[in-house]
């Protein structure tokens, strides 16, 4: 895996109380040069409207810089989460980390 793609594991629930400090860690690996962030929410149980927002957010964040965000392993809950806020079309969404490693190869 190239140096440039950063993946970040946020776990437990994603809300008003992490919301900022998961902006901030988004933010801080594009300052360290990530060209490619992958979201893994393999061990995010839950996501309220705030967590969406803070990855809306560091979307803006990451684009603003010319990199990449992708996420992947979302549960049922926050598919329908991304699906009523039509977030399904903003985001590229893996069914998990391996295959978006495959995808970066092809």
């Amino acid at each position: 895996m190239s140096s440039d793609v950063k993946i970040l594991k946020p776990h437990g629930i994603l809300d008003g109380t992490k919301a900022s400090p998961f902006r901030q860690d988004i933010a801080a690996l594009v300052e360290k040069g990530a060209k490619i962030i992958l979201i893994d929410f393999q061990d995010v149980t839950f996501m309220d409207s705030s967590g969406l927002g803070a990855l809306v957010l560091a979307l803006k964040t990451v684009r603003v810089a010319g990199s990449k965000l992708f996420v992947c392993s979302i549960n049922e809950q926050i598919r329908i989460l991304f699906e009523l806020t039509s977030m399904d079309r903003v985001f590229e969404i893996f069914e998990n980390e391996d295959k978006f490693l495959e995808s970066l190869k092809s």
